[in-house]
């Protein structure tokens, strides 16, 4: 771990203040658009826009980076997204704060990219693994540490505005100024959606349910916050809980997951947010039960994702695991961009507990088709699948195909030694 830190603090310091600055604007937008009397459509449509940008950032910081190169997309980007958000409270407009979504969703997705394959190329086979896990520590906590500050802030001022942007401003300064030297950029080419379906239909399935989760969880819980009468301080922790729980859920899911058919464990595991899911929609006014069901329902949705990955890759050869993670992820991005509009409409019709039914929706109906996919075919056997590598929904491409390599790196140690032991 030390090792990592010595090869890659720069890039994870300038991560970790890009993740306040993301994490505090956007939880920042929520509260501010109930004080500036916004709709929950266009609270809903402002949300949604930032996953719109995402998944065309995903797909378009690829070809820029191999044309200008790592630095200069970075800075490019950083600057970008430094000055979207110290305009939003002087263009207090829907449709001004929709596209500036956008433009932000399209650098975060950039910055990430270029950031996570600098990562990549700092690592080696040995740390990989440790600089993975490390780097989704960092993202959790930068998250986490921006509820903080909304906390303490007022969101009707600018001041909350003017510190994500500013740490947005400094964030690519260490690296930038960092002596490690930009690496080659090449991304694998995805594998069709219809082949993809064809080897998991449950890792499709699953990983479009959960865009939607994840987009209400980072986009929506703040307007339901509002919506619920919970102070700011009480959305911040809201908010914080449910990073805390991704965070620490992590681990034990994915240990678990080594151990037994995946299929059981993603039924069980979102079962058991969709039931926490419903505690929430029935809480009305109980904050700690509210709180607690948002954690359970982070703790549970988040490692989902990795769980999905790790259990496609039980069907795919190593070559072609990179390649469907590309397909997994657009996949996840339809759904993400799908989830604030429906949670917003829920909201609507049925009142801030639309929130909570949403996802209880989602990840009950998810723990259902796991369990009607156990019935059409056999599961591997646990001794033949790969390892279980952590990755958040917020990564992006390059981190997924970097946690890719983590689990094909594991899966050929292990046949390595298993042929020892054979001989």
């Amino acid at each position: 771990m030390f090792q990592v830190l010595g090869s890659s603090w720069a890039l994870l310091l300038g991560m970790l203040l890009l993740m306040v600055g993301n994490g505090l604007q956007g939880t920042l937008l929520g509260v501010r658009g109930s004080l500036e009397d916004f709709s929950t459509l266009s609270m809903s449509i402002i949300m949604s826009a930032y996953f719109v940008g995402f998944l065309g950032g995903s797909r378009l910081a690829p070809a820029m980076i191999r044309r200008v190169g790592h630095v200069r997309v970075f800075a490019a980007l950083a600057s970008f997204i430094s000055a979207v958000i110290i305009l939003y409270p002087t263009l207090v407009n829907p449709v001004a704060w929709a596209l500036g979504r956008v433009v932000i969703g399209f650098c975060f997705s950039g910055v990430y990219v270029t950031a996570e394959s600098w990562l990549n190329h700092s690592a080696n086979n040995e740390n990989r693994g440790k600089a993975l896990s490390l780097y989704m520590i960092v993202q959790m906590s930068g998250i986490v540490a921006a509820q903080g500050l909304l906390a303490w802030g007022d969101p009707s001022g600018f001041i909350l505005f003017i510190i994500p942007s500013v740490l947005v401003s400094i964030s690519f300064a260490p690296i930038l100024l960092s002596v490690s030297p930009t690496p080659a950029f090449d991304r694998t080419k995805p594998m069709s959606l219809l082949e993809l379906w064809r080897i998991s239909p449950l890792g499709c399935v699953g990983m479009f349910m959960l865009g939607g989760v994840f987009a209400a969880q980072f986009g929506m819980s703040a307007v339901w916050g509002t919506q619920a009468g919970l102070s700011v301080k009480e959305i911040s922790v809201f908010v914080a809980a449910v990073y805390v729980g991704a965070l620490v859920l992590q681990y034990p899911i994915g240990w678990i997951s080594d151990m037994m058919d995946r299929r059981q464990l993603i039924m069980i595991v979102a079962a058991f947010g969709g039931t926490a899911a419903l505690c929430g929609y029935f809480a009305e006014g109980d904050f700690l039960l509210l709180t607690i069901s948002g954690a359970l329902i982070g703790g549970t949705s988040n490692p989902l994702y990795a769980l999905l990955i790790a259990y496609t890759n039980d069907f795919l050869e190593h070559d072609d695991m990179a390649a469907a993670s590309g397909g997994l992820i657009f996949i996840n991005g339809v759904g993400a961009v799908s989830g604030p509009l429906l949670v917003g409409w829920l909201m609507s019709v049925i009142g801030p507990s639309g929130y909570f039914a949403y996802s209880a929706v989602l990840m009950l109906g998810l723990a259902a088709y796991a369990l009607w996919r156990m019935s059409r075919r056999p599961a591997p056997i646990v001794e033949g699948t790969g390892a279980y590598a952590p990755v958040f929904p917020s990564a992006s491409p390059v981190a997924v195909e970097l946690a890719q390599e983590v689990f094909i790196e594991t899966a050929l140690r292990e046949e390595e030694e298993a042929a020892r032991q054979d001989s």
